[in-house]
């Protein structure tokens, strides 16, 4: 009777493979979508700003008026590119309930395939979380307050302004918590 050895030689020995990671709770995955979102009606009333519409806060010739010889091609190039980076930057929230926030998708060059470290992806998201937190909280409010009073009533641009700005503060506690979601998770999966 000849017996077979079954184990593979070391050379063939796979590293053992990392611990799963528990789904993002409902709750979590909804506020990552929130915090995605939340960008896009800032970036809609900037539009509407160079493009003429009236806002009803500024005026565009006073938006342009920042601009070298109230260029409107730099303003737009502006707004544009203010309104990309807000949404990329709150758009990564997803990674954080996604399988690309465990593993770096393939068609990243040098990284793809590579496994997350999840404390990094932690401490990422929480200093954005903080820092949004702070940006938006103190601009928002820190630009009410220090506003000439206004008078007793509200016009229609500016409750469009607050309506289009407003969300921006869901962006730092939101991802504040998604970030929480995931950390718990990464614990429990790898039961550090």
């Amino acid at each position: 009777m000849a017996t077979t050895d079954s184990t593979p030689p070391a050379s063939c020995v796979l590293p053992p493979a990392r611990p799963s990671v528990p789904p993002p709770p409902r709750w979590a995955v909804r506020a990552a979508h929130v915090v995605a979102w939340s960008t896009v009606p800032s970036g809609v009333w900037r539009v509407a700003l160079v493009l003429g519409v009236p806002v009803g806060v500024m005026e565009r010739e006073e938006f342009l008026a920042a601009f070298p010889d109230n260029s409107p091609v730099i303003a737009v190039a502006y707004v544009l590119l203010i309104g990309a980076v807000g949404e990329f930057a709150s758009y990564l929230t997803l990674g954080l309930v996604r399988p690309w926030g465990e593993v770096v998708p393939r068609w990243i060059p040098f990284l793809g395939g590579r496994p997350v470290e999840h404390r990094l992806a932690v401490l990422a998201a929480s200093l954005g979380a903080l820092a949004v937190t702070v940006l938006w909280w103190v601009f928002f409010f820190g630009g009410l307050l220090t506003a000439p009073s206004p008078d007793p009533g509200i016009s229609a641009g500016e409750a469009f302004f607050v309506a289009s700005y407003a969300p921006l503060l869901l962006w730092g506690p939101l991802l504040a918590a998604v970030t929480w979601s995931y950390h718990r998770r990464h614990r429990v999966g790898t039961g550090e």
